[in-house]
């Protein structure tokens, strides 16, 4: 028995990786798994490289067996095996990697497919092992050899007994400790559900026994136990699979089952790159909004797999946040089975991955949107919002992707409608895009700022959304035409009035003066309206700050509040209007209520709060008393 010890910094490795480097202990099965599967890959290439004779692929599995007295999980394969100098090699010093090595040395042959390339994986088995011995014999040897070791302190090599070539890997799970149930790895449906969550999709058998209550044979109403060996693995992932062989229901079932979700999916993004980033994606559109999708609770990413090896959970670097409701996964060859969450993040190939998967998704979206109109406004119902943060975030960063995506109600339409509809529907002289915010199309149907818009037969978007302002502002334009709110001071069109109101303003400005002293703090100014036509009054704003934007950052949890420039416009036309004229002259008092109680009803038009509710309610009841 040869007794060797590791070297010093392989120890410190050791050390950190255990308690480091993996967060899960679960992990430690994924690990071996994949390195048994490593193992069969490297026989099988030489089988047909060599022209080996009685290695046929049919033969080959891995077999997971639990002896719950012992405290034993012991993981064997029938792959290539190893000398003695390869365990040596190969397990003595930490962060070698046969499976690495025998990549590169095939790399000129033909594309290899080996899941492990660091080499570090084998040694997650001391997170829950106290001891760990590997008996492996080499394909072609009549020599096999026990390597042993109960962690930093070493390992030994001596020969020992094996029947034929492959390895046995003998994990002595270690005692229950305070916080740590290690005797979850020795009971067999856990270590199934393992299995089913990481290495589903190894392209060998994984075998165990599962015990299983039958009816016994001839004899009514008794059941028995007995034990059968099953196949607990996939094997062949979905995504893999030509898309000509799969259903509708095969795609839904494996939506169902992986995602929990018993809503059909809006939509099925199958597809694969090759070139600087190799992958497979599978990726579904939702049917319904998850329940915690727009709280902070929600978390966005998608299985990332490395060679059908599931190596994070939910990977949000592959999905940008406005497209965050997908769900699904990546599988790619182009990643090491070992790679970290700081690696991740700086790996070139996931980049890539990502920014394929993003036009993908718009590529669908798109196509959704312009042949099957009535499912994608379901979806907008569902996740348009989404949409809208993202023209928003970023600095406006994404506009171009999201903005032929986004739609809004229209005034004419009577319907949702994109901007590119929109603007095809323009009329010649028209300078800008309309929009109008409020809480509802109801309400915004009821807008005084809106009348002169429509009188000038214009479309007007409807904003209904608090985000939807701030979306447009930041997309600035479209199509070359700027938007422009109802409410903004300037409308880009003169009306018939303009020269009259003109004049008029002249004549009253001393009206216009001292309404504005009475309203002094609440509005910048007060004038004449170009906008209205039956109502009397309304609030416009000038600079770059709206009423619904100040409106909604004001909603917000901070101290620091914000005010647009109002301008409180008054209509000539309205016969509150000459009363105001006669009140300038006569009682200068009285102006000075009327005036709060017209800036009071424009906010309550707007749906903003007003300053005092009991002084309006007075006012109102003292007007109510003159009448009488």
């Amino acid at each position: 028995m040869k007794t060797k010890q590791f070297k010093a910094e392989s120890k410190r490795l050791l050390e950190l990786m255990i308690n480091s480097i993996y967060s899960n202990k679960e992990i430690f099965l994924r690990e071996l798994i994949s390195n048994a599967s490593d193992a069969i890959d490297k026989l099988y290439y030489r089988s047909l490289s060599e022209g080996l004779t009685g290695v046929r692929r049919e033969d080959f599995f891995i077999r997971l067996d639990i002896d719950k007295e012992a405290r034993t999980l012991t993981i064997t394969d029938n792959g290539c095996g190893m000398t003695m100098e390869e365990l040596e090699s190969n397990l003595g010093t930490i962060a070698r990697s046969g499976s690495l090595a025998f990549k590169k040395e095939m790399e000129s042959k033909e594309d290899i497919d080996i899941i492990g390339q660091f080499g570090v994986g084998f040694y997650s088995a001391f997170m829950v092992s106290e001891c760990v011995t590997v008996i492996s014999r080499a394909y072609g040897s009549d020599e096999a050899w026990r390597w042993e070791s109960k962690g930093v302190e070493g390992y030994t090599i001596e020969p020992a007994e094996k029947d034929s070539h492959g390895t046995q890997i003998i994990l002595k799970i270690k005692q229950n400790a305070d916080e740590e149930d290690y005797d979850q790895y020795l009971d067999t449906y856990r270590i199934r559900s393992i299995v089913k969550k990481y290495s589903d999709y190894i392209r060998y058998p994984i075998l165990m026994d599962i015990e299983k209550t039958v009816p016994k044979k001839d004899v009514e109403g008794e059941y028995e136990t007995v034990t059968e060996t099953e196949t607990i693995n996939s094997m062949v992932p979905l995504w893999k699979r030509n898309k000509n062989e799969l259903s509708e229901e095969d795609y839904f079932n494996f939506y169902k089952d992986k995602f929990y979700d018993y809503e059909k999916p809006a939509r099925v993004i199958h597809s694969s790159g090759e070139g600087a980033a190799t992958y497979h994606a599978l990726l579904f559109i939702p049917g319904r909004t998850p329940f915690n999708y727009y709280t902070r609770e929600y978390e966005k990413g998608l299985q990332l797999y490395a060679n059908g090896v599931l190596i994070m959970e939910r990977c949000p670097d592959l999905l940008p946040d406005h497209f965050s409701f997908v769900k699904g996964l990546v599988d790619s060859q182009d990643l090491s089975l070992n790679i970290s969450r700081e690696m991740l993040q700086q790996d070139r190939q996931l980049k890539l991955i990502a920014q394929r998967i993003e036009k993908k998704i718009k590529n669908e979206l798109s196509s959704m949107l312009e042949n099957d109109r009535e499912n994608y406004e379901k979806f907008f119902k569902n996740f348009g919002l989404q949409l809208k943060y993202g023209l928003y975030s970023d600095f406006g960063m994404h506009k171009d992707v999201l903005k032929d995506l986004i739609l809004f109600y229209s005034s004419t339409e009577k319907k949702l409608v994109t901007l590119s509809e929109y603007a095809g529907r323009m009329k010649e002289d028209q300078k800008f895009i309309y929009y109008a915010c409020g809480e509802s199309v109801e309400k915004i149907d009821k807008l005084p700022q809106t009348e002169v818009v429509r009188d000038k037969g214009y479309e007007i978007l409807y904003c209904t959304d608090d985000i939807d302002e701030f979306a447009l502002r930041m997309l600035h334009e479209y199509g070359g035409k700027e938007f422009k709110s109802v409410s903004s001071g300037d409308l880009g069109f003169e009306t018939s009035e303009e020269s009259d109101n003109k004049v008029k303003e002249e004549e009253n400005k001393s009206l216009f003066e001292n309404m504005a002293k009475a309203l002094e703090g609440k509005v910048k100014a007060v004038r004449l309206s170009k906008r209205l036509k039956t109502h009397p009054v309304c609030i416009s704003t000038e600079g770059a700050l709206s009423l619904e934007m100040e409106k909604i950052l004001n909603a917000m949890p901070t101290e620091n509040k914000v005010k647009a420039e109002r301008i409180l416009e008054i209509n000539e036309s309205h016969p509150i209007f000459p009363v105001l004229v006669r009140l300038n002259d006569e009682n200068p008092e009285k102006l000075k209520d009327y005036a709060q109680l017209l800036y009071t009803q424009a906010l309550l038009i707007e749906g903003l709060p007003i300053d005092d509710p009991v002084d309006f309610t007075n006012k109102i009841c003292s007007l109510m008393a003159e009448v009488n």
